[in-house]
């Protein structure tokens, strides 16, 4: 039995399925953030499946790409986590309403 395009799809949809249920149900900002990391690890997993079974390597490189914006995201997105913490003393979504003050 060979693993085709259809099998690396289906992990993808499944891994994309799963950070949206996340991002929908939860209620903490880290794993509201974790979710979004794994939604876009989803979309990584298809482009580089696309990439393999066209024999073209763009999608690799488009792969690569968003991973470098991803490590910056990342980067900025504890940081704000943190500040949120910090003046908060929560990282509820629900008891984060408002930014100021």
């Amino acid at each position: 039995m060979t693993i085709g395009l259809a099998h690396y799809l289906v992990v993808s949809a499944m891994l994309f399925a799963l950070g949206l249920a996340g991002v929908i149900v939860r209620r903490n900002l880290l794993v509201i953030y974790m979710s979004l990391e794994l939604m876009l690890n989803a979309a990584n997993l298809a482009l580089v499946a696309f990439s393999r079974f066209t024999n073209n390597l763009d999608g690799q490189v488009f792969v690569f790409f968003v991973m470098v914006v991803a490590a910056a995201e990342v980067a900025v997105g504890l940081a704000i986590i943190i500040n949120v913490f910090r003046a908060r003393e929560t990282v509820y979504v629900d008891e984060v309403n408002r930014l100021k003050g």
